[in-house]
């Protein structure tokens, strides 16, 4: 009954404007332009974040000073260290410290060293562990293969040579790819001119660093201008993002062939004119160059504010006329006695967004009025939202039509509820009263330093097309591919020292429990893919011991993940388990019938490779 008293505010609260990309001219005489991408330091965008972390960027995490402690290093700067090392290996940071004229002298000195002091240890303690990792595969190496698969107690016992070169060779690379953090910490305030001219100094000093970014001092080919200017003329300037062939086109225009195409687009993704995601298998197809379109779209989903969500929806279904034949009874013009009843529904649209996630595609459309206006741009850019892992349709049959129904979409990263709803896996342990001889497979991921923002609601839409049944927590995911039941859970770290895992898991009887691999494979080939765009990030995959999960042991025995990409070893049947030395585990609960398509960890060096064309 408090309906009445709500109010509906008529003026856009003001928040975070989110994500932003500008334009800088540093030094007009020289030519010098910065594209300025603000990432909006707020946890609301970290889904969205790391689409624009690209190689050949100069970073910089801005701290401030006023409120800065050194016990928040760990969330502050530490974090974001690790996160933009490993999506892009080797990038050029700048740390700079706001709010300097809030410090007193000694504490603005104090701060500034304690960061830098912090950078430095946590770089050594990656370093050394990372060089620990890579001694043991080292020690692997020099064992026989066959001496290696005769004890269940080696270090990466049964793994192949190859898969150990592969791993040594990823070891090495994170080594040699460290972050380029320049020092020292630069502090500023607003307020002093001279210490904004030496920010300014800073910046241009590095940009024109030779070694550091190169590609500013190369000659490029005319072609590449060409191709640039063509993106951003009529007719294609105002279109949302452009086909590769649409760019494919343009580069004919500009006398490119097909092959140098792709270097001249991963020229223009590093130096910030375009998005190109030449190593993403659902984006690839996509030129995304209208970049503050773009950019404004997606910000839209993620100001997790609600007064400004309803604000959006108020404007929308203002001035919402007749004459379309899509128009649901919410989006006919209202009469003035309808007008609370309008804003409560809209109301409630809201609250079940900001709770679950859920959204309606008429309501989408509400939402993105100012930026897409007819109903097939609509629904080009939810397939885009999809492609990109940031919701999937609900309730749309596979390759039909809806038939008339309202579409619903999802968002995972506002699932609040912290497990899924526990109808939604009734009888699905129990697997019709045989759990007794049920045996788990459960592959697990697990990442030391740091879980990539937003890979767990980005892999919950990927799996989408695989799973069946479904339903989200926050952490956990219940489905069934066909009968066979699988959960998916994440487990952030409880604390600095431990990691956060991502497990995948199922469950068959033994002579059954080919279903449970034919039901976890294509999950885990899934979230292969998406690690691929974190060259940068160090993360071990392993089977859990099933016997040693059957007696519920909280330190379940872990195989080494690369078994998953090799076949199983011929005549032998059962592994001895080396927390139990007594138990045998049946090797189909170790190998999967046919190896893995992406082997755990397989890296492909990015950002290397336009430059060796």
């Amino acid at each position: 009954g408090g309906d009445k008293e709500k109010s509906y505010p008529a003026a856009a609260p003001s928040v975070s404007k989110g994500i932003e990309v500008t334009s800088w001219t540093a030094d007009a005489s020289r030519g010098l332009r910065f594209i300025v991408y603000d990432l909006a330091g707020d946890e609301s965008y970290e889904v969205i974040q790391p689409f624009f972390l690209s190689p050949g960027a100069l970073y910089m995490l801005v701290v401030n000073l006023a409120t800065y402690e050194p016990r928040r290093f760990p969330a502050t700067v530490g974090s974001f260290l690790h996160r933009v090392g490993a999506r892009v290996p080797h990038a050029v940071v700048c740390i700079v410290g706001t709010h300097a004229d809030l410090c007193g002298e000694r504490e603005l000195e104090e701060k500034c060293l304690d960061i830098h002091r912090q950078i430095a240890l946590q770089e050594k303690h990656d370093a050394e562990g990372l060089s620990r990792l890579a001694q043991v595969v080292d020690e692997a190496l020099t064992r026989d293969f066959e001496l290696r698969s005769a004890s269940p107690h080696a270090a990466y016992y049964g793994v192949s040579d190859k898969n150990l070169r592969r791993r040594k060779a990823h070891f090495q690379y994170l080594l040699n790819h460290r972050l380029q953090i320049l020092s020292p910490v630069l502090p500023v305030s607003c307020r002093d001119p001279r210490q904004l001219q030496r920010l300014r100094d800073k910046l241009l000093s590095v940009a024109e660093h030779r070694e550091i970014f190169p590609n500013l001092h190369r000659v490029l080919p005319r072609s590449w201008q060409v191709l640039e200017e063509l993106h951003f003329q009529p007719p294609q300037a105002q279109r949302l993002w452009l086909s590769w062939w649409d760019s494919a086109r343009l580069g004919l225009q500009a006398g490119l062939t097909e092959d140098r195409l792709q270097s001249a687009l991963s020229y223009l993704h590093e130096s910030g004119k375009l998005l190109y995601f030449e190593d993403s298998p659902a984006l690839k197809e996509h030129v995304f160059h209208n970049l503050t379109r773009l950019i404004d779209i997606l910000n839209v989903f993620f100001q997790r504010d609600p007064s400004l969500l309803l604000h959006k929806l108020l404007l929308g279904t203002s001035g919402e006329g007749e004459g379309e034949g899509d128009r649901s009874p919410l989006m006919a013009t209202p009469t003035p006695g309808q007008e609370l009843l309008r804003a409560t529904q809209l109301h409630h649209y809201v609250e079940g967004f900001l709770l679950h996630g859920l959204l309606p595609a008429h309501v989408i459309r509400l939402l993105l009025k100012p930026h897409v206006q007819a109903q097939q741009d609509l629904q080009l850019l939810l397939e885009l939202l999809e492609k990109m892992g940031l919701c999937y349709c609900l309730n749309k049959p596979k390759g039909k039509p809806l038939n008339g129904s309202t579409a619903w979409y999802k968002f995972p990263c506002y699932v609040q509820n912290e497990v899924p709803h526990a109808e939604a896996w009734i009888n699905g342990t129990n697997l019709a009263g045989q759990s007794f001889v049920a045996e788990q497979l459960q592959i697990e991921y697990s990442f030391p330093f740091t879980f990539p923002p937003g890979l767990f609601a980005r892999y919950s839409v990927q799996i989408n097309s695989h799973v069946v049944h479904r339903s989200d927590g926050k952490l956990q995911i219940f489905a069934y591919r066909g009968k066979v039941p699988v959960v998916v859970s994440y487990r952030p770290a409880k604390g600095l020292l431990q990691p956060d895992t991502l497990s995948i898991a199922s469950h068959a009887s033994l002579p059954n429990i080919w279903t449970a691999w034919q039901a976890i494979t294509p999950l885990v080939e899934e979230l292969n893919v998406l690690l691929q765009e974190w060259p940068g990030l160090h993360y071990t995959v392993h089977i859990l011991c099933s016997k040693c999960l059957k007696r519920g042991s909280p330190n379940p025995h872990a195989f080494p993940g690369e078994l998953l990409s090799q076949p199983r070893p011929e005549g032998v049947a059962e592994i001895i388990c080396p927390k139990n030395g007594s138990e045998r585990v049946n090797v189909a609960l170790v190998y999967p019938p046919t190896p893995t398509v992406i082997s755990p960890c397989s890296k492909k060096n990015v950002g290397e490779k336009h430059r060796n064309q």
